[in-house]
């Protein structure tokens, strides 16, 4: 017999919604550290951006 599973998992939202946010506090980040010409405000967000895109593939619904 074959059941129907629908795909309304909540915590699908927690996550993109996370990784939206980490994205643009990274992309942020990145963009004041070049106006202030600090490189590790550049690596700080480099490493946020990246977390972000770990995260968006290893949880992909």
């Amino acid at each position: 017999m074959l059941a129907v599973v629908t795909i309304s998992w909540r915590p699908d939202r927690g996550i993109r919604q996370t990784v939206l946010a980490l994205g643009a506090a990274g992309l942020t980040v990145i963009a004041s550290g070049a106006l202030l010409d600090a490189l590790w405000l550049l690596a700080v967000g480099v490493w946020a951006v990246i977390a972000a895109m770990v995260i968006e593939l290893v949880y992909r619904p």
